[in-house]
C-alpha cells in the first residue's frame, strides 16, 4: 500500500499535470477532473498478463468503460477478447471494430438487440451470448423469423462454493450440476444455436479482499472458504466437462477475474480468464494476497469552503459504489493522505467534507483527488477520462458517456 509520502507526490504530480493543461489550452477542465494513470495501467496490465502464466485473458469491459482503454489492454501480450456487459455494448464495440471476439457475461432479453444481431451475419460470427435456461433460447427465437444465422451461446455454470445449506458468492446460474450442464447442452442443440463455451466465474475468490488490516479474523475465515472454493471447482468443471463433451466440443471456457488468475489459470479445463479491476484498482482491490496494488484511476474535486480549521469541504465526491450497502463503498480520500470523510456526511453529491491533519493545509481552489470503492462505475459519471503519463495529461479520450451511450 502507498505510504503517507508516496501519495502526497501522487498529490503534486496530478494537481501539477491538470494545472499544467490548463495553462496549455487557457482553457479550465471540467470538475471532477478523471484521471487515469497510463504508467499505472500498464505496469498493472503486465502483471495480470504475468499472473495468468501464459492463459489469455479477456478484458472485462464493465470495469472499464472507456473504449480507448479497452483498446488499450487488448494491445498488451497476453490479452486476447473482451467480456462484455450488455449485448447493445457488444453490438456498439463490434460494429466500432474494438474487438472482433466478445462474450456477453450475462443473460440478455433486450429484443431490439437481439434483433440487430440475428440481422448481422457478421456480429453473430463475433458475439456470444450467455445462457443459463432454455428461456433465454425461447427469447432469441422471439424475435427472429429465420435461423439461417446462428447464435453463438455459452453456458454459465454456477461457480459458487456450495456448503449443503448455502451457497457461497454471487447468485448467477441455476445451473448447478454436470448432470444440468449437460440436459441444457443438449437443449442448445436445436436449430439456429452454436454451443461455444463455458463461464464459471469464481467471484467469492475473484472479488473478495482476503488480507484487510484490522479483520485478522475475517480475513484467514474469506482465505479458507477461497481455498475450499478453488478445491471444490476444480472437481466441478471437470464433470461438467466431461458431460458437456459428450454433447458438444466447446471453442472456449472462461473462469476467473483479478483477484483469482493464478488459481483459475492452474485448472486445466479453463483456456481463458477475465480481468479488469486489476487494470485500474479501485478500493475494494486494496487487500488481496494475490497482487500488489497499483492505483491507476482518480477523480480529482476541488475545494470550495473552509467551515474551520479542521474541516476542508470538496464540492461533490459523492461517487458510491454498486453492492452491499456499507463504508467500502464510500470514495477513499486518497491525496493528499491524510483526509478522511465525515460519519455524519459522508460523501455528498454536491459537496463533501473532509476532516484530519491534512485538511489544514488545503487553500479554496486546491484539487483533493479521491479513488473510486468499484471500478469502472467511476466513468459512468463524465464524457471524458484524461490519460497521465509522467508528470503530464498527454490525451483525453470519451467514457460511453461521451460516446452518447448508457448501457
Amino acid at each position: 500500500m502507498a505510504s503517507h509520502i508516496e501519495r502526497n507526490r501522487l498529490w503534486s504530480r496530478l494537481s501539477g499535470a491538470v494545472a499544467a493543461a490548463e495553462a496549455r489550452t487557457g482553457e479550465p477542465l471540467p470538475r471532477p477532473v478523471m484521471v487515469v494513470d497510463l504508467d499505472a495501467f500498464d505496469a498493472n496490465a503486465d502483471d495480470l498478463a504475468r499472473r495468468a502464466g501464459g492463459t489469455p485473458i479477456r478484458v472485462a469491459s464493465k470495469s472499464l468503460r472507456v473504449p480507448a482503454l479497452i483498446s488499450r489492454a487488448l494491445a498488451h501480450p497476453g490479452f486476447e477478447g473482451v467480456l462484455a456487459f450488455t449485448l447493445a455494448e457488444a453490438l456498439w464495440l463490434e460494429e466500432n471494430d474494438v474487438s472482433d471476439d466478445i462474450v456477453v457475461a450475462y443473460p440478455t432479453v433486450d429484443r431490439g438487440a437481439l434483433a440487430r444481431l440475428v440481422a448481422s451475419p457478421r456480429a453473430a460470427a463475433r458475439i456470444t451470448l450467455m445462457v443459463d435456461s432454455v428461456d433465454h433460447l425461447d427469447v432469441v427465437d422471439s424475435v427472429r423469423t429465420s435461423k439461417a444465422v446462428p447464435v453463438r451461446v455459452a453456458i454459465d455454470v454456477d461457480a459458487g462454493l456450495d456448503l449443503g445449506l448455502t451457497r457461497v458468492g454471487p447468485r448467477r446460474s441455476p445451473v448447478t450440476s454436470a448432470a444440468a450442464a449437460e440436459e441444457l447442452a443438449r437443449h442448445l442443440q436445436r436449430p439456429g444455436f452454436t454451443l461455444a463455451g463455458v463461464m464459471t466465474y469464481e467471484g467469492q475468490v475473484a472479488g473478495v479482499p482476503d488480507q484487510v488490516p484490522g479483520q485478522r479474523l475475517r480475513s484467514a475465515m474469506v482465505r479458507r472458504l477461497k481455498t475450499m472454493s478453488v478445491a471444490q471447482l476444480a472437481e466441478r468443471r471437470a464433470t461438467v466437462s466431461e458431460g458437456i463433451s459428450r454433447v458438444a466440443e466447446l471453442a472456449f471456457w472462461n473462469a476467473g477475474g483479478s483477484g483469482s488468475l493464478e488459481t483459475s489459470a492452474s485448472d486445466p479445463v479453463v483456456t481463458e480468464l477475465t480481468a479488469g479491476s486489476g487494470l485500474l484498482v479501485p478500493g475494494l482491490f486494496d487487500h488481496f494476497r494475490s497482487f500488489a496494488p497499483r492505483p491507476a484511476a482518480y477523480f480529482g474535486v476541488p475545494v470550495t469552503r473552509r467551515p474551520d480549521d479542521r474541516t476542508a469541504t470538496v464540492h461533490g465526491g459523492g461517487l458510491i459504489a454498486s453492492g452491499p450497502v456499507g463504508p467500502d463503498r464510500l470514495p477513499l480520500p486518497w491525496a493528499p493522505a491524510g483526509l478522511a470523510l465525515t460519519g455524519l456526511e459522508g460523501a455528498g453529491e454536491v459537496q463533501t467534507p473532509l476532516t484530519g491533519p491534512t485538511a489544514a493545509m488545503l487553500s479554496v481552489g486546491d484539487l483533493v483527488w479521491f479513488r473510486h470503492a468499484k471500478s469502472g462505475e467511476l466513468f459512468e459519471h463524465t464524457t471524458t477520462a484524461h490519460l497521465l503519463a509522467g508528470d503530464q495529461l498527454v490525451d483525453d479520450v470519451p467514457t460511453y458517456r461521451g460516446h452518447g451511450l448508457a448501457f
